[in-house]
């Protein structure tokens, strides 16, 4: 029977929405915006933050780093290959283990040569990490380092799903190697866009020099083991590793300062993104809760229009329940079309926020709208019903009957306390998310402010990887680059050029031990230093300033008399309150001195987050004694007034000097400055739009709210006019009830972004998450808005015509 009387509710609720289309379009449409914006983040936070790894046992994966307080080194410092060997031999508290890395080279099959990213990890990765391959098989130790596992999208895009492209031999980073399995499409390890691994197996033997960092490690935790115990253990394990392994002195001072930390694998992998995205969830949640407070105050001015009906059939014997339960009605009815129209919105809208999210948040390119976010939905629609219809519908369910002998008229102005709560949340709620959208403008402002140390306009970087026999030395790869930069030099247009190993903004440079002469011998570990490798004019051609001495000459990479260049803090490390031009310095494990020609400005390698790096530049010939390093494929720097447009020119030179070599890491620096800034750009954007749709739907509600006051108010304000009351007074009577309402709001919100802007400190950058000037623009935009939407109605209501609002029922 209650069933029945509900769908016949429902049914009613359907005729009486139907000769109010204004109401159901307005109200379907404020709700449906709210309810598609929250759906499509929970279908991206979903999928990137609560789905769970596509492991077996996922909770149990660790990924483990280090630590050395005191050292003065980084932060973290990674694993390296003989704690790997330590820990899978000798740990009781993980399971399994694997050593891995991230690099781009070179993959040819046939015709088709391009630079793509790779993982090289050890062969206990697949069996830590619980999964298998799709066809084919994993590595084993007999495979070495031959054996090429791809991923299915590398399948898919180069193979066209072949199946017999197990057991095929092609040339993978600089050698033939065969493919022996393919992966499922779930499997991105450590990044979206890994393509394929390469076999690796590292035995005791392989240590020569223990103390390479850097590499990453994962493990798998045996049942009943914590983070806790598991990094005490690895402490304990790490520290047997210079008696095991030998090393300098400086290893093992280092090995004593060491700590390891274990972490989920999760948390590792999601770090960077899993603040931002829980931000713009939480509001989508705010912007839902804003449009819910519209609607329930244009149900309020609804059902105060049908008090007379109400009054009626409350007289005639109706239970207050029906009446509750025939406005409810109407509020499923509407947040049931807000639910389709959602998830129209969200079917348009999510793709194109995945289009502009950064590419390499894991998974993100899954999200969609499945059955849990279908369910979400739903669910989302029938609790936007009660918000929105609830308080409304228990007071309609109520109505007064000594009011019938008034016609319905006469509402007092303490009935009025409602709808003004209502704007006055949607004001501190559109507030809150104005002071983050605005924290998080100034930090983008504070960002474009930073100089990186080297210009960022009229600059094309690219790299190439030529390969033939004649090119297998570190003096050969030098001839090709030197004469290949002459040749980039004479292009139409071209002002300068050079090349770097690794370029700013697009790759990450590598640290090594630098020490001096005043240094002790038994001090051999010296300064730990960033370096790179360089020729040309690339300190010119990038706007990097010579601050003493000079750059590298071109007798510099054909002579063995070993000069370097040190950036400025290098040289305040190394030489403090000392000129560095003419200083000598020594690198970990050579003999040889070099000797500093130069000093150069800081750069900004990694961001322009991260502080500048003291750094070495090296030439690009490693010609000292026991050196003969090869730098194979450097960036090249061309700095063009035609930097967007010049690129297919340098593509054909590339193709008639080196024609099998792929060019790739096709950048302008302004386009890197551009993606430095992607995520938090992207956190702004959505914020911003989310904001602005909160302060949009809050002046709206103010608006109808002062207008059905000036409505309910015309008789009253009719007899003040024809008293003599001044348009002027009118409009300030209406304007000052609406910015009483705002002033209310705008305190309460200002509290509202005091306590939740700390969520936002982890994106902010050069910025307080109290900073004071956002504190006050953001409240004055908030007040701005509200007098505007305070005065349309002010307006209207001091142009009445007092004779004929005198005789309006």
């Amino acid at each position: 029977m209650r069933l029945g009387n509900w769908m016949a509710d429902l049914r009613q609720a359907l005729r009486t929405l139907r000769r109010t289309p204004g109401f159901t379009v307005t109200t379907v449409g404020m709700l449906g915006l709210a309810i598609g914006a929250m759906a499509g983040m929970f279908s991206v936070v979903k999928t990137v933050l609560l789905d769970r790894l596509p492991y077996a046992d996922p909770d149990r994966l660790v990924y483990v780093t280090a630590s050395a307080p005191g050292s003065g080194l980084p932060e973290e410092l990674g694993a390296a290959p003989e704690f790997f060997l330590q820990y899978k031999e000798q740990s009781t508290l993980l399971q399994d283990v694997a050593l891995y890395d991230n690099f781009t080279s070179t993959l040819r099959v046939g015709d088709r040569v391009e630079r793509v990213r790779m993982s090289q990890p050890t062969n206990t990765l697949y069996s830590t990490l619980g999964v298998k391959p799709m066809l084919g098989r994993l590595p084993t130790e007999q495979d070495e380092d031959t054996a090429v596992v791809i991923s299915h999208a590398l399948w898919t895009r180069w193979f066209g799903r072949d199946p017999s492209v197990i057991g095929r031999t092609y040339d993978v980073s600089d050698k033939h190697r065969t493919i022996i399995g393919v992966m499922g499409p779930e499997f991105r390890f450590p990044r979206n866009d890994t393509m394929l691994w390469i076999s690796q197996t590292i035995r005791p033997a392989d240590i020569k020099a223990p103390g390479r960092f850097g590499a990453d490690l994962v493990g798998r935790l045996a049942p009943g083991a914590t983070y806790g115990s598991a990094a005490n253990e690895l402490t304990t394990l790490a520290a047997r590793l210079p008696e095991r392994f030998g090393g300098p002195t400086a290893y093992a001072r280092l090995i004593g300062q060491h700590r390891a930390v274990v972490r989920g694998l999760a948390d590792q992998l999601l770090g960077n993104y899993s603040g931002p995205l829980w931000v713009l969830f939480a509001a989508t949640v705010l912007v839902l809760l804003i449009a819910c407070a519209n609607v329930a105050n244009l149900f309020l001015v609804r059902i105060e229009g049908r008090h007379q009906e109400m009054s009626v059939r409350r007289a005639l014997g109706a239970a207050r329940g029906q009446l509750l339960r025939l406005h409810m009605a109407e509020a499923i009815v509407l947040a049931g079309f807000a639910a389709v129209a959602a998830l129209a919105i969200a079917a348009v809208a999510l793709p194109i926020f995945l289009s502009a999210a950064p590419a390499l948040i894991p998974r993100l390119d899954e999200a969609g709208l499945d059955a849990a976010t279908l369910s979400f939905t739903a669910v989302a629609a029938l609790v936007s019903a009660f918000i929105c219809g609830g308080l409304p519908a228990l007071r309609g369910s109520a109505p007064d009957l000594s009011r019938l002998r008034e016609g319905g008229r006469g509402l007092t102005r303490q009935r009025h306390w409602l709808r003004h709560a209502l704007v006055v949340g949607q004001t501190a709620l559109a507030l809150a998310l104005l002071i983050g959208s605005g924290l998080l403008m100034r930090s983008v402002y504070e960002l474009r402010q930073v100089d990186p140390g080297y210009d960022t306009r009229d600059i094309l970087t690219f790299q190439i990887a030529p390969e033939r026999p004649e090119l297998k030395d570190a003096a050969s790869f030098a001839r090709f680059n030197l004469a290949f930069l002459e040749r980039l030099a004479a292009l139409p247009g071209v002002q300068s050029v050079g090349l770097i190993e690794n370029v700013p903004l697009n790759e990450g440079t590598s640290l090594m031990p630098i020490r001096t002469e005043q240094m002790s011998a038994d001090a051999n570990e010296g300064k730990l230093l960033h370096y790179n490798f360089t020729a040309g004019d690339y300190f010119k051609a990038m706007g990097i300033k010579l601050l003493a001495g000079r750059t590298f000459g071109a007798d510099d990479h054909a002579s063995s008399r070993g000069n370097v260049l040190v950036s400025k803090s290098a040289a305040a490390m190394l030489w403090p309150g000392r000129d560095a031009v003419g200083q000598r310095l020594q690198r970990r494990d050579q003999t040889a001195w070099e000797t500093v020609v130069g000093v150069v400005d800081d750069v900004m390698q990694d961001d322009l987050q991260t502080p500048a790096e003291a750094a070495v530049y090296f030439p690009l010939v490693d010609t000292t004694p026991q050196g003969g390093r090869t730098v194979s494929s450097p960036g090249y720097v061309v700095r063009t007034a035609r930097a967007e447009t010049i690129a297919p020119e340098v593509r054909a030179l590339v193709h008639e000097v080196a024609p099998e070599a792929p060019m790739y890491r096709v950048f302008t620096m302004a386009r890197l400055i551009e993606d430095s800034m992607l995520q938090l750009s992207f956190t702004l954007l959505t914020l911003g739009i989310a904001s602005l749709l909160a302060l949009i739907l809050g002046a709206v509600g103010l608006y109808a709210v002062l207008s059905y006051v000036v409505d309910e108010r015309t008789r009253e304000i009719g007899v003040r006019m024809a008293l003599g009351a001044r348009a002027t007074q009118v409009r300030a009577m209406v304007v000052g009830q609406g910015v009483r309402v705002v002033g209310v709001g705008v305190a309460i919100g200002v509290l509202v972004a005091f306590a939740g802007t700390r969520a936002l400190s982890s994106l902010l950058f050069g910025v307080q998450p109290l900073d004071v000037a956002t504190f006050v623009a953001m409240p004055l935009v908030m007040v701005l808005v509200g007098l505007l939407a305070s005065y349309l109605p002010a307006r209207r209501a001091s142009n009445l015509d007092p004779i004929e609002s005198l005789r309006r029922d």
